[in-house]
């Protein structure tokens, strides 16, 4: 049997998927980064399960996507947004609108007869997110399993200011001093959130029906409750709503390869990708005015890949050996 990777990095977790060439999701896995996304990608292939299944193409998405196509040998890399829109389409073929909190980022896909007509990302606010939902979820001493079962027990929600994080934050830490009980706080806090998600990422542009609600925070139902009651609509959760980016990077690649776009894969195999060492390095060059950050990545001592240039002056991997004379020259003129 034939199988299919898709690998999504992001910032708070990663996640893997693979599934059969009737894009059936035959396993799937994640796990928290912890500050370690290398660390986290070799944790996931170590599992005995994944080794099972042999691999005749890959893809990685997500915003550390061009470090895990390094790592696993990637065929294709694809950005998060034609990933999660095409993994919503293969689940739901009349989805119209595809709502997707992760970790850091919020974003809405917009669709028409399957084919995306435009998008939207936060920007500079992360209030909704799930990394905020952790904080606030630690800091009033809940679970954040349990976060949303308290906004749906509320009868009165509190007035919280929701048009950024920090105002979120400061409002709810005063309604607390004012006695204000947790359920009460956590239903003002959901509903100040959604209200922020519309705002700023949705841009006040109702979202059309079907409506696909995918990415961690959709596992909290607080926030699908503070979104359905502002929307007025009822958002749809796939089955595999956590891995949705690994779920698109995986049919992407099967897609390529049935289209003869990727010969012999380039797949490493999860036994060496798990057992190998990494050296993550990174230097600015100073060549020119763009002081572009070159990102490096070492396997075994090899250099793998860089990334980060704007100009392609350092787009040569020097595949093949360590390090050699030209690289030593340049690593002693710019020092790591």
């Amino acid at each position: 049997m034939s199988c299919f990777l898709g690998v999504d990095v992001g910032s708070l977790t990663t996640k893997i998927v693979v599934i059969d060439d009737s894009l059936e999701v035959v396993f799937s896995a994640y796990r928290r980064n912890e500050g370690g996304p290398i660390e986290a990608l070799q944790k996931l292939f170590a599992t005995a399960a994944l080794q099972r299944y042999p691999v005749a193409a890959a893809g990685t998405t997500g915003s550390g996507r061009h470090l895990a196509a390094v790592i696993i040998g990637a065929d294709v890399v694809v950005n998060e947004i034609t990933a999660h829109a095409l993994a919503a389409r293969s689940v739901e073929e009349d989805v119209q609108t595809v709502i997707d909190i992760g970790g850091q980022d919020s974003k809405i896909i917009y669709l028409k007869k399957g084919v995306s007509v435009g998008f939207n990302m936060n920007t500079v606010c992360a209030a909704g997110t799930g990394s905020f939902l952790d904080h606030q979820a630690a800091r009033l001493n809940i679970p954040i399993e349990e976060f949303g079962g308290y906004a749906l027990r509320s009868r009165n929600p509190a007035a919280i200011a929701g048009r950024c994080g920090v105002f979120a934050e400061s409002d709810l830490i005063h309604k607390q001093q004012l006695g204000y009980r947790k359920e009460d706080l956590i239903a003002g806090l959901c509903l100040a959130l959604a209200k922020n998600y519309l705002t700023n990422v949705a841009r006040n542009r109702k979202p059309e029906p079907l409506v696909l609600f995918q990415g961690g925070v959709a596992a909290n139902a607080g926030m699908r409750w503070a979104l359905e009651k502002l929307l007025k609509v009822e958002l749809h959760i796939p089955k595999h709503y956590q891995v949705m980016g690994a779920l698109g990077a995986a049919i992407l690649a099967r897609n390529k390869l049935i289209a003869g776009g990727i010969g012999a894969t380039s797949f490493r195999s999860a036994a060496a990708i798990s057992a190998s060492s990494y050296q993550p390095r990174g230097f600015i060059c100073h060549d020119c005015a763009n002081n572009c950050e070159i990102s490096e990545l070492y396997i075994e001592g090899f250099l793998a890949s860089r990334w980060g240039s704007r100009c392609g002056k350092w787009a040569d991997t020097e595949r093949g050996g360590r390090k050699s004379a030209a690289t030593k020259r340049k690593e002693a003129v710019h020092p790591l």
